[in-house]
This record gives C-alpha cells, structure tokens and sequence, in this order.
C-alpha cells in the first residue's frame, strides 16, 4: 500500500504488517521515533544513529542514503472500553534531494534485502501516477458519482470506464509510437481528447468491422416513429382509463 500523508497512523501501519500486507508512506515531519538499529555500516568517523530520534540527527548527516529501524508507540483499538499502548518497530530511510536540499524520509516493512533506499523512493513516487488514473476515471469515465442504486448498473458502468481506459491507452501507445520523438501528449489532456472524438472512433471501429450504422434518414424516420407510436400506446392508455366502468 502507498499511502498518502493523510493516511498516516502508527496503528494503521501495524494492522498492515498484521496482516502480512506492506505499507511505504512519507514520514510527517512532526513524528520522531526513536532510531533502534542501524541498517547499513558506513565507514570513516559516521554519527552513530542508535538511540537518537531521526529529526534530532538528520540535519547533522551528510549521507547520500539513511537506512535505520525504528521503534514507535501507538494506541491499539478500544478493547472493553479501553485502548491499550503498544509499540512496534518499522524502517526509515532517507533519500538526499538536491533539488530540496533535505532528505525525503519513508516509513515501511519492506526489507531492506529487496528494496533498497532508492527502490523506495521510485515506488512511492508510484502513488502520483494512480492519483493521476483515479482522477482521469472520474473526470473523463464520470465514476465521481452514479445516478443509480441498482448494483448491476454500477457494475456495468465501472466495466465500461476500465475498457474506455483500456482502449484510450493503446490508442495513445499508437501515436507515441507514430509520432516524432518530440512530440508529448500528456495523459489527461490525451484522456479529453480521445473522449472529445469518442463518437468518431467508434464509428470507424463499426465500419472496419463490418457493423455500419443505417443510413442517418433512415435513423431520423426509425426514431420519429418510435415517438409517435409511443404518443399513441399513451392515449389508447389513458382512455381506457377514464372510461366509466359499467355496473354489474
């Protein structure tokens, strides 16, 4: 799970690692949890970490990378009226940004033997881009809200925005692809794009297919028709219903 900075709870993170899961999530800048262990030996006359809070040390470093285990403390759920205070130990690692001049800090259970300070940073950045798609679904797809409270309707309407997606999405690898290399089409403007041309694309896929759609006469006629013989079942209804009824 990567979660974003609203999402951050000692107790959530504990109920992940629980539960066999995996968390990484920014550090706030006022949590200091205390520094346990060092997961990495650095050579030379390095600040030993142990025993210190990460804040309280973190501006003295000069590392490219911090890579150490924590211990927090944390209130369990209420339990017969109570909540009991427990800890439990995480890692924190640091990656250096130049750019900020300060070290971007993540919290996680992931081990250090397969991901290492940098795997961390690339994969949170990872939660930008499903913010971006989630937010793409509900702008373009309209999955921001459902005019319905019928399950199946919901279910076909979410079936259909991941296919749209899907189909968007290799449209927009086939013009990458046919394009000049410096040519750019960022994802949501492509997202209003291909949504802007719906229509037409569809109709060119019907006709490549073999599924051409009537001539637009006979369409209008077909339609109008359909009204009026609709207007009729209407008023044959509704003097029926106004006739008097005979005694018995």
């Amino acid at each position: 799970m990567l979660l974003d900075l609203a999402y951050f709870k000692y107790r959530r993170f504990a109920l992940i690692d629980e539960n066999g899961g995996y968390f990484v999530s920014r550090l706030k800048k006022n949590a200091n949890p205390v520094i346990t262990a060092e997961l990495r030996e650095w050579r030379g006359r390095a600040i030993p970490l142990e025993g210190s809070k990460i804040n309280d040390v973190v501006d003295e470093l000069q590392r490219q990378y911090i890579d150490v285990e924590v211990e927090v403390g944390f209130k369990r759920g209420p339990y017969n009226g109570t909540r009991s205070l427990d800890t439990k130990r995480f890692r924190v690692v640091g990656v250096w940004d130049s750019d900020a001049d300060d070290y971007h800090l993540y919290i996680t259970n992931l081990p250090r033997e397969e991901f290492l300070p940098t795997d961390l940073a690339t994969l949170y950045r990872c939660r930008w881009e499903v913010e971006l798609l989630f937010r793409e679904l509900k702008t373009q797809y309209e999955l921001n809200e459902f005019d319905t409270t019928n399950p199946d309707v919901v279910e076909i309407l979410l079936y259909a925005a991941l296919l749209s997606l899907l189909v968007s999405r290799d449209l927009l690898d086939l013009l990458t692809e046919h394009a000049d290399d410096d040519i750019v089409f960022p994802p949501e403007r492509w997202a209003a794009t291909f949504r802007s041309h719906a229509q037409l694309i569809l109709h060119e896929l019907g006709e490549f297919l073999g599924y051409s759609s009537p001539p637009l006469l006979d369409r209008l006629i077909e339609d109008a028709q359909k009204i009026h013989q609709q207007c009729s079942i209407l008023q044959e209804t509704l003097a029926t219903a106004t006739q008097p009824r005979c005694e018995c």
